[in-house]
């Protein structure tokens, strides 16, 4: 196969204003990843756009079973239920009482 580039489960990203911290979700476009490395703005840097992740969810709402649907809410920088104008990044990748304020998510790259 002599058009194989990689498995795809990082990509380069450019650090926009601010730069960007390792670990932290960032949101291009519709799909949300995590830096593996902080980067100063213009640097490039590998963001990896799927697996299982612990993030920082909207409180207030349980996820009682693993699939349900996540959204980002780019304004409070968090995971919500909520569709609303919020950008599907994925699903529950393990049920989150109402109270936590982190939650495992599991990144779907989305197009």
């Amino acid at each position: 196969m002599n058009n194989f580039i990689q498995p795809g489960k990082t990509l380069d990203f450019i650090a926009p204003a601010g730069g960007v911290v390792s670990g932290v979700a960032q949101l291009r476009g519709t799909v949300l990843h995590i830096p593996g490395a902080s980067a100063k703005e213009g640097e490039t840097y590998a963001g990896t756009i799927e697996g299982v992740f612990e993030l920082p969810c909207a409180t207030g709402t349980a996820w009682d079973t693993t699939a349900t649907v996540l959204y980002w809410d780019a304004g409070a920088k968090r995971v919500t239920t909520t569709v609303g104008a919020n950008t599907k990044i994925g699903f529950a990748a393990a049920p989150k009482l109402a109270a936590a304020a982190s939650g495992n998510v599991r990144l779907l790259p989305l197009v």
